[in-house]
């Protein structure tokens, strides 16, 4: 009987060991999550890149301060950059009675600031900025132009010395 009980046990041992382990269950990697492609926003050119507008930088004295004055001859300026000396201020100007922002941009970075009609006939809008702001160095020294823009209205003006100088006037 311990003979048959022995190889009883035997037998089941070493069928035991003929089934095969529980396998770990497979794991199906989950699918990448899909992402909709960037949309495409049009990037308006580098003031490098642009054309300039016509017209040409003068530069003149009154007992305000200096300005500098961008379009063409015996016409209205396209842009006025003066420095008021006893505010301690540099104002941008650009014809017309648009309300919203002034955009400056220069090659290495742009700013916006918010237009306010002027008192002048014809119609102007202008900007305030400290003669300390850096958006000022960095219109000085764009690659050869910068833009300012208000709503869909663009003026690309070259970075002539007539600017630095009202900046400079303003600074000293």
């Amino acid at each position: 009987m311990r003979f048959v009980t022995f190889s009883l046990i035997l037998a089941l041992g070493l069928i035991s060991g003929c089934v095969q382990p529980a396998r770990a269950p497979q794991i199906v990697p989950a699918p990448p999550p899909t992402v909709a492609p960037p949309v495409a926003t049009p990037v308006p050119p580098e003031p490098a890149d642009a054309l300039v507008s016509p017209g040409v930088w003068t530069y003149e004295t009154d007992a305000r301060g200096s300005r500098a004055l961008f379009g063409l001859a015996n016409a209205d300026a396209a842009l006025v950059i003066r420095c008021d000396r006893a505010a301690y201020r540099i104002f941008v100007s650009i014809p017309g009675n648009d309300r919203g922002t002034v955009t400056l941009r220069a090659t290495s970075s742009s700013k916006g600031f918010a237009a306010r009609p002027t008192s002048t006939a014809p119609a102007y809008v202008a900007v305030e900025i400290e003669p300390t702001d850096s958006i000022l160095d960095a219109l000085a020294f764009s690659r050869g132009r910068f833009t300012v823009a208000v709503g869909a209205r663009e003026l690309v003006v070259p970075a002539w010395p007539e600017f630095t100088r009202v900046v400079e006037d303003c600074r000293g």
